[in-house]
């Protein structure tokens, strides 16, 4: 049961993620979506195309027939979702992706009628695996599509005006699958671009395909002070992006401060780790902000409930319902932020108007799956009658874990939901004032597990 993971299926191949599982996956799923077409696509991970071939087993067996869009980023998968193919608009979509994980890993993003089937959904789904005969093996119905091409007009259209743009480009596709569609859609408008780990290998070579750290952008930081204005990273199923100036590693949240600017004061929904000086800024703008629990399904379903256009995760997902379909998509984010450029926004001098602060990255406290919630739970407890010592509140957010706001910052934490860890972030106008909130919360943190070992 490890694998059913909160937003999605994830484990290591042959291990957890064999034949036996995985036709289970793709016959449990069948009977879960209402169509007769499911589309499939897989990232560069070498059991990708066997685990492929497993789920069209499972689907087959379960009276699917499958849309084959071969290797593709994660948000070429989801455009298919919106598309129709020789008739045939697909009811469902699964992405077999390993995304940012090491090479032994993998799993499945899926989405039904254009929703993310996440949460909940996916417990049932594994608790119904795990009782199920193994499904005989039926004839194999399968079509291929040409996904790629068609996403790659798709942006090609849509951004005709920055053909030829005199700004200098680089970025580092970290030998995942954004490369599949960079080079294409940057030919065809003409931009100045210089690429590294373009060429698709799911070993990652060159270093991990996760952008939010910040040792995995030492090559692609060289570059940018060499020979650019401007850089772009991807993470391995190209859904998350980094950007990145002579100045500054423009975080989610950030991002999402400039491309509101072009819009007529949207409605943006943020995760619980966005910066407050984001959802002030907005707010001062006159566009609604709105905090909501982290996970790019949470976002999505949450940025469908009202009708955001707008959303965005620290950690370099950002969703699109402006001018898009609503899903996180790496690649058109960065010719939306091309077009900010192309405009003529200076985006550090935009980020040097904001309010001055102290920001920590994601600090991880290891603790166990059967204790993390429980965790959280006695921190609400506590706080109800917090030690004298602890910094005056202003008010607590539990959307997702516990965030609390003071006089001139906040903190938060809350229980990761894909690993054994809690996650905390700090925040305030003071660097001073940032450790003293992470030494008071870290010490109810230690309160909370204290409290757990006498119960028990």
């Amino acid at each position: 049961m490890s694998i059913y993971r909160e937003y999605d299926i994830r484990g290591i191949y042959e291990k957890e993620l064999n034949e036996q599982s995985v036709v289970r996956i793709g016959f449990a799923l069948a009977s879960k979506i209402d169509g007769e077409y499911v589309s499939v696509g897989y990232d560069a991970r070498s059991h990708s195309p066997i685990l492929f071939e497993y789920l069209v087993h499972g689907l087959n067996a379960g009276g699917k027939k499958v849309l084959d869009m071969g290797m593709v980023p994660t948000p070429v998968n989801y455009f298919t979702n919106y598309q129709e193919w020789d008739g045939v608009t697909p009811s469902a979509s699964i992405m077999i992706t390993g995304s940012h994980n090491p090479s032994e890993y993998n799993g499945f993003k899926i989405t039904i009628d254009k929703a993310p089937f996440f949460s909940d959904d996916i417990y049932a789904l594994g608790d119904e695996c795990s009782k199920m005969e193994f499904p005989a093996k039926v004839g194999r119905e399968v079509t291929k599509i040409d996904a790629v091409s068609r996403y790659v007009d798709f942006l090609v259209s849509e951004f005709q005006h920055l053909k030829a743009m005199d700004t200098k480009i680089v970025y580092d596709c970290g030998n995942g699958v954004a490369g599949i569609v960079t080079e294409d859609i940057f030919s065809r408008l003409e931009l100045k671009t210089k690429g590294l780990y373009i060429e698709p290998d799911g070993e990652f070579p060159n270093h991990h395909p996760d952008p939010s750290e910040e040792k995995n952008l030492e090559d692609v930081k060289k570059l940018l002070a060499s020979d650019g204005d401007i850089a772009f990273a991807y993470d391995g199923d190209a859904d998350r992006i980094a950007v990145l100036t002579h100045k500054n590693n423009i975080k989610g949240d950030m991002m999402a401060l400039l491309y509101s600017m072009k819009m007529d004061k949207p409605t943006v929904v943020g995760e619980v780790k966005c910066s407050q000086v984001m959802y002030d800024e907005l707010r001062r703008r006159g566009c609604k902000a709105v905090m909501y629990k982290t996970g790019h399904s949470n976002l999505k379903v949450k940025m469908k409930e009202i009708d955001a256009d707008l959303a965005c995760e620290v950690s370099g997902h950002v969703f699109f319902k402006n001018r898009y379909f609503g899903y996180d998509d790496a690649i058109y984010a960065t010719l939306r932020m091309l077009e900010l450029v192309y405009d003529g926004i200076d985006l550090d001098a935009e980020l040097e108007k904001l309010p001055k602060v102290f920001s920590t990255e994601e600090i991880k406290v290891e603790t166990s799956e059967e204790e993390k919630f429980k965790i959280i739970d006695a921190i609400k407890v506590l706080l109800k009658n917090p030690p004298l010592s602890f910094p005056k509140i202003k008010d607590i957010i539990e959307v997702d874990g516990v965030r609390i706001n003071f006089e001139n910052g906040w903190g938060l934490v809350r229980a990761s939901n894909t690993t054994p860890v809690l996650v905390t972030r700090f925040e305030s106008t003071s660097q001073q004032e940032a450790l003293v909130y992470e030494k008071a919360i870290n010490d109810l943190i230690l309160d909370a597990q204290k409290t757990l070992l006498i119960n028990n």
